[in-house]
């Protein structure tokens, strides 16, 4: 049995570095900007028209289809749904082959009918805000908009693609507040519960 888990994450919440310490130790891979590139090369398209439109779901692409056709180059579009069906393959290619760690872009939905941890990191808005001040050297209200838009772009893309809800409970496994026990803590608290649940392989 492989040991898949997803984790998906407010922004700010320190949900990659929770990703991280929790391929550190279960010693398996995990995949974040790493999907994009796989995306990119199978696609034959640029990894940087897949890092644009990242856990994006554009309202406009049906406009962007007919701007590609007025210039000429509609070879250059590829809409939402075909970036989506590239990167699920992906995702069902990197499953299949062994443990994996993988963070958002819906894998919790894309391997739903296999045996995976899912997970979301969650974490109070004061808390988020203050790491991304730190992290992104910006002031509050920047950091705040920032936040909210991010969580607000990623739900919008869990929704469309999903028909569910990003971050409800009952879209997971396990939801988990890393202000509470830190990064290394809540890594070790998700390792806890996935060998009780029995949905990690390792010793």
């Amino acid at each position: 049995m492989h040991t898949l888990i997803t984790i998906g994450r407010q922004f700010g919440s320190g949900g990659g570095c929770v990703a991280q310490a929790v391929s550190r130790i279960l010693g398996i891979p995990f995949y974040d900007n790493e999907l994009i590139s796989k995306a990119a090369e199978e696609s034959g398209f640029s990894r940087d028209l897949f890092r644009e439109r990242d856990e994006r779901a554009s309202l406009f692409s049906m406009s962007t289809f007919f701007e590609s056709w007025r210039f000429g180059q509609p070879q250059n579009y590829m809409n939402d749904n075909t970036l989506f069906s590239i990167q699920s393959k992906v995702i069902r290619d990197v499953a299949e082959r062994g443990d994996a760690i993988i963070i958002g872009r819906c894998a919790d939905y894309i391997l739903r009918d296999l045996p995976t941890l899912d997970v979301f990191v969650t974490a109070p808005i004061d808390y988020r805000i203050r790491r991304v001040m730190e992290r992104e050297k910006m002031e509050r209200d920047e950091a705040e908009t920032l936040i909210r838009r991010k969580d607000r772009t990623r739900e919008t893309y869990y929704n469309y693609f999903t028909f569910g809800s990003w971050g409800a409970a009952d879209s997971y496994d396990l939801c988990i507040d890393s202000s509470i026990l830190g990064i290394e803590g809540t890594a070790e608290a998700i390792v806890d519960f996935g060998k009780k649940a029995g949905r990690i392989a390792h010793a």
